[in-house]
């Protein structure tokens, strides 16, 4: 049996915020871009890295009803103002090179940068 990771989530706070950032600053390519309007006007938002269409990250906005009710919707906003948000790690031939490249287009001062050996 072989199991891929297809798509995974980030909460964010707001979606055209976390586009902008995922598209223009890291340069992902929008995936999907689609509101339902029978759950609220849920918007069901993807990106993910040129060169791998098989992966996508959701830049999930919190929902409120009918997806969550309104003590889950503050669990979570307090989650996330704690930085438990969800994580993605990005992988690079180049680590100082991609640092330098994103930190250029205005990516935030705090990227985190790790070096794995293998």
């Amino acid at each position: 049996m072989s199991i891929k990771i297809a798509t995974t989530q980030l909460w964010v706070h707001d979606q055209d915020e976390a586009l902008a950032f995922w598209t223009k600053k890291v340069g992902m390519e929008v995936r999907s871009d689609v509101t339902v309007p029978e759950l609220g006007n849920f918007r069901w938002l993807t990106v993910g890295p040129a060169g791998q269409p098989d992966v996508s990250v959701v830049l999930m906005a919190i929902p409120g009803a009918p997806l969550i009710d309104d003590e889950t919707h503050e669990q979570i906003r307090e989650l996330m103002s704690k930085g438990f948000a969800g994580t993605v790690f990005l992988q690079t031939d180049d680590c100082k090179a991609s640092y330098d490249e994103l930190s250029a287009r205005g990516g935030p001062s705090t990227w985190r940068v790790s070096r794995s050996r293998g």
